[in-house]
């Protein structure tokens, strides 16, 4: 078996354990490409199941279109997603990047996908309120452009496995994967599904490591110990 003592471990094997572990993750949780994008920009500093709520209530007006948001002022959107916090920003946001796909691309996020990646991105980053999380979220998982997403979940898990310090530049640490990896659509979409997935329930802030799949690799960089409440959550298994 091989021992977190032995260096760090490779990606490859990492991703081969977190699909083991609960199978492939079939993300981005959306029913079309346009609400990805929504979704992509709402999630900022916020839960997803506040983003969840927003998203419903766009939904319940049949508002999750281009069409039926292209005209409508961010005054208007910013009360329809209240639950996603610091609505009024996250509204002109969504102005913003309404009017961009509109511009660039005639309302159709499907169009994005003839782009080369790094050109995408680059149109993207420059629409007020969108950086590099939120730029590559929607080329990746909406667009479907090979470029992996960095998060504080993939910062978090990667820092206590010693791959990484934690703290580079996003696109240090995006370099980091993409030439790790092969550069994969399919692989990039579920590799960073099954990082936010192992973060949310097992590699949390207190995590369980009695239950991780790479618990017999992991030095557990910034862990000091296996707390009382880890081992309880150990016994009662992960969370949703």
């Amino acid at each position: 078996m091989r021992r977190a003592s032995q260096g760090p471990i490779d990606l490859g094997e990492v991703y081969a354990r977190l699909v083991r572990r609960r199978g492939h993750a079939g993300w981005w949780p959306a029913q079309s490409a346009f609400e990805v994008c929504l979704g992509a920009i709402l999630v900022q500093n916020t839960a997803w199941t506040n983003v969840e709520k927003a998203l419903e209530v766009l939904r319940s007006r049949r508002l999750l279109s281009y069409d039926a948001l292209r005209e409508m002022p961010a005054s208007e959107i910013a009360p329809l997603i209240r639950s996603s916090g610091c609505f009024n920003v996250k509204a002109r946001r969504l102005r913003a990047f309404l009017d961009f796909l509109g511009r660039e691309y005639g309302g159709r996020v499907q169009a994005m996908e003839a782009e080369e990646p790094r050109v995408l991105r680059g149109k993207l980053l420059a629409v007020p309120g969108i950086g590099p999380e939120t730029a590559d979220s929607i080329a990746l998982y909406a667009a479907g452009q090979h470029l992996f997403v960095i998060d504080a979940y993939t910062r978090r898990v990667f820092a206590r496995l010693g791959t990484v310090a934690g703290d580079e530049p996003y696109d240090v640490l995006q370099r980091i994967f993409m030439d790790a990896l092969p550069s994969e659509t399919r692989l990039y979409n579920d590799f960073h599904a099954q990082i936010v997935l192992l973060a949310k329930d097992v590699c949390t802030r207190r995590p369980a490591c009695a239950i991780c799949p790479l618990e017999d690799v992991c030095p557990r960089v910034g862990v000091a110990h296996t707390s009382k409440w880890s081992r309880m959550r150990a016994e009662s298994g992960p969370t949703a």
